[in-house]
């Protein structure tokens, strides 16, 4: 049984993700922004908290080793997606996709660095492979946040107790990879050897269709 954090819970695909890892006997702590949607989600416990703040993050962190001891898993699901280059497209991005992760990370990173299956898991995109103009800021940012996730990797390689994996999507729900088959490909990753996780990237986009997540 490991602790896991999600973070985004309240979207289809973190609802997806909190009900399966309950399931399989992990205690989870969802974690989103808005306490009317988060208390319908399947969890061990709840927590409202904007992960764009230094100090709300530090203290859910500090929050749930009260609750449940140091965690061992992270799985960040904040997201959201807007096309062009208008800087404050670029604004709203960054702030959500990249600041949250770069937030959660440094809040857990010592918990899940020393946990025996310590795992960080991040969502990327396919779609940031082959940027265009037209999802400029889009493109730009996703990488960005892939390059974080490489780093924190390479840190924890040394010691092989923990690890950072990114799981490609092109979209998540429609026509893209279905919320549920994320959380299957996300479960067995705490029963996986660090080794071979860390620093790897899984691959879930369709063969034939999706659009941009």
């Amino acid at each position: 049984m490991s602790v896991i954090v999600v973070t985004g819970a309240t979207g289809d695909a973190g609802r997806a993700v909190c009900r399966t890892l309950l399931s399989a006997g992990h205690l989870v702590v969802a974690v989103g922004t808005n306490a009317d949607r988060l208390a319908s989600v399947d969890a061990s416990s709840r927590h409202v908290v904007e992960l764009t703040s230094t100090e709300e993050t530090l203290a859910l962190a500090a929050a749930v080793r009260a609750e449940f001891g140091p965690a061992d898993g992270v799985v960040h699901l904040v997201g959201g997606w807007r096309g062009g280059q208008a800087e404050a497209d670029f604004d709203w991005l960054e702030s959500r996709i990249l600041r949250t992760l770069r937030q959660v990370t440094l809040a857990f990173h010592d918990d899940l660095g020393s946990a025996e299956h310590g795992r960080l898991v991040a969502i990327g995109s396919s779609t940031a492979a082959e940027p265009t103009w037209s999802n400029a800021n889009y493109a730009t940012v996703k990488t960005a946040a892939d390059a974080w996730v490489r780093a924190v990797a390479s840190g924890w390689r040394k010691a092989g107790r923990a690890a950072a994996v990114t799981v490609v999507v092109k979209a998540i729900g429609g026509d893209g990879t279905s919320p549920d088959t994320l959380a299957d490909a996300i479960l067995p990753l705490w029963s996986q050897p660090a080794a071979e996780l860390n620093g790897a990237r899984i691959d879930l986009v369709p063969s034939s269709k999706g659009s941009d997540s």
